[in-house]
């Protein structure tokens, strides 16, 4: 498992009861989270007192209770460089997820010690995580989505990290699409990100189900990749779907043509309160 232990802004306090409890800078957030189906052992004070409790709701969907301590949203940062903006929403997230920092170690990494320029397409790119890592390790990146206010809200992230200055290009638009035109316009790239959806639905009524559409997509993504690409990353949060199929996937699009390296995974959090370990999602990376 790839775990994401580096923070010091984020902790993963305790879980239990199909919840988690999160300190987030200065906060604590109460959340649902289904891989949590082992009981709680106590409902310590922290657990009570959180400023922020999202309840699931019978009907579906859910709410927030918060206490009147809570901002709008306040900041926290990664490694003392990136910094992101926190922002409970109605679907009971936050803006950020901080497993990923694994993801965002490795990129930087490989992004480092490249020895030369890097172009790097962040596609489902949601609030900027990878961005801007990606940017903050000196690549060039072009950040696709298709929610205008995330996108909107991964630019404030990118300025808050200091890296306005940056060569970042942030577009709104359908991912498919965009890359479908970046194929006819010929445009290339060394390292491509991508976090697909379990389900999607497109402006005129296209229709996304990762388990059909992920690996052909992921051949039309090997028709944009440059000459000497160095990395491309899959994440899944799609459930059912196991770390072995996104590394047979990877295997069968891109080693017979680049050769190279592939691993997969599961990525978590650490559980300070029972020193266990929270499964995230999926992962698989081929790297040069």
């Amino acid at each position: 498992m790839y775990v994401a232990n580096r923070w010091n802004d984020y902790e993963l306090l305790d879980t239990g009861g199909g919840e988690k409890l999160e300190r987030w800078g200065s906060y604590v957030l109460r959340r649902p989270d289904p891989q949590i189906i082992w009981p709680l052992t106590a409902e310590t004070a922290n657990w009570k007192q959180a400023e922020g409790h999202y309840r699931r709701s019978s009907s579906g969907g859910g709410n927030w209770d918060f206490r009147q301590n809570l901002p709008e949203r306040w900041t926290i940062s990664y490694d003392n460089k990136l910094r992101f903006h926190i922002k409970p929403t109605g679907f009971k997230h936050t803006g950020l997820f901080p497993e990923q920092a694994a993801n965002w170690d490795w990129m930087m990494d490989k992004i480092s010690n490249a020895g030369r320029p890097i172009k790097v397409l962040n596609l489902f790119a949601y609030t900027g995580g990878a961005t801007v890592a990606c940017a903050h390790a000196g690549a060039s990146v072009v950040h696709v989505d298709a929610s205008k206010g995330v996108v909107q809200w991964a630019k404030e992230n990118l300025e808050l990290s200091g890296l306005a200055d940056r060569h970042v290009r942030f577009i709104t638009d359908d991912v498919f699409k965009f890359v479908q035109r970046e194929q006819r316009r010929g445009n290339k790239y060394d390292a491509i990100i991508m976090d697909p959806p379990s389900y999607g639905r497109g402006p005129n009524g296209e229709t996304w189900k990762l388990e059909d559409d992920l690996y052909p997509f992921i051949e039309t993504c090997m028709t944009i990749l440059s000459d000497n690409p160095l990395f491309l990353l899959v994440n899944s949060y799609t459930t059912g779907i196991s770390s072995t199929v996104l590394k047979n996937i990877l295997t069968l699009a891109m080693h017979k043509r680049y050769g190279g390296h592939i691993t997969a995974g599961e990525i978590g959090l650490p559980i300070t309160a029972s020193e266990l370990t929270l499964p995230c999602g999926i992962l698989g990376r081929w790297e040069a």
